[in-house]
């Protein structure tokens, strides 16, 4: 008896060690694979032209242009057409945050999937289906997983500390025509039903002002920019593991001319 229970344990403990390992070289795999998309997908990544200076848009933003800067991206207009579904670049320096993001028809679309609509275990960063392309709704969300590893919007969570926060100001989304600077302004965690911060319909500028009046409320990081309902946001979300169903939010405001 107590042999068949020595070996009943052996089997157990091997087949463990055995699901352990299985495990983490899928997720091995898993990143390896999200940075040889990654990889291939920079050959589209735009840069910043500054002062008739082209400047690489990963090392830090000290002048860029303005919100709604009428520019040709050449690379994302390249992107499009390759991936239809594509809707422009997101670059925020010192976070690794570096990416294409797409639209799909729903929110699920884009969790899995790769712009070339092949399964990829970290997806890809995506607009809320219900927002226009253009940027032109009061706030525009952009969601991305929490990958471990970092990637993706995994470095969202460095924005909880207040230095790095107030360090780290600035991001800039490239469009086929538009070139934003965003203002970073709070960074926020919330349940993954706020139907505040996760609202894209804004009827009225009192809503608008509720957003605002709200962001600042629960934030755990706050600049004040001087954003008012005239202003455009750009949300982007992540998953927390604070509680169940919790997410992140960094919230940024498209600096006008």
């Amino acid at each position: 008896m107590a042999k068949k229970l020595l070996f009943l344990s052996v089997v157990l403990l091997v087949s463990v060690i055995s699901f352990s390992a299985y495990k983490l070289n899928r997720i091995s795999a898993n990143y390896a694979q999200e940075a040889q998309v990654h990889g291939q997908l920079l050959q589209y990544k735009p840069t910043i032209q500054t002062m008739g200076v082209e400047a690489i848009s990963d090392k830090p933003i000290t002048d860029v242009p303005t919100a709604s800067a009428q520019t040709v991206n050449q690379s994302i207009i390249d992107l499009q057409s390759k991936y239809p579904d594509a809707i422009g670049w997101l670059t925020i320096p010192n976070t690794g945050i570096d990416y294409p993001f797409a639209q799909g028809v729903d929110n699920d679309y884009y969790l899995h999937l790769d712009l070339d609509k092949n399964q990829l275990f970290s997806g890809t960063l995506f607009m809320e289906y219900r927002n226009n392309s253009d940027f032109g709704d009061f706030n525009t969300i952009i969601f991305g997983h929490n990958m471990k590893n970092g990637s993706m919007f995994g470095t969202l969570k460095n924005f909880d500390d207040r230095n790095f926060f107030e360090a780290n100001s600035k991001g800039i989304i490239f469009t086929a025509n538009e070139t934003y600077e965003i203002e970073f302004m709070a960074w926020i965690v919330i349940g993954a039903d706020d139907d505040v911060v996760y609202n894209s319909m804004f009827a009225s500028d009192t809503d608008s002002l509720d957003f605002l009046d709200y962001v600042k409320r629960v934030s755990r990081n706050y600049r004040d920019t001087g954003a008012d309902a005239s202003d455009r946001f750009v949300t982007l979300s992540t998953c927390s593991y604070e509680f169940t169903d919790a997410r992140m939010a960094l919230v940024g405001r498209i600096v006008d001319r």
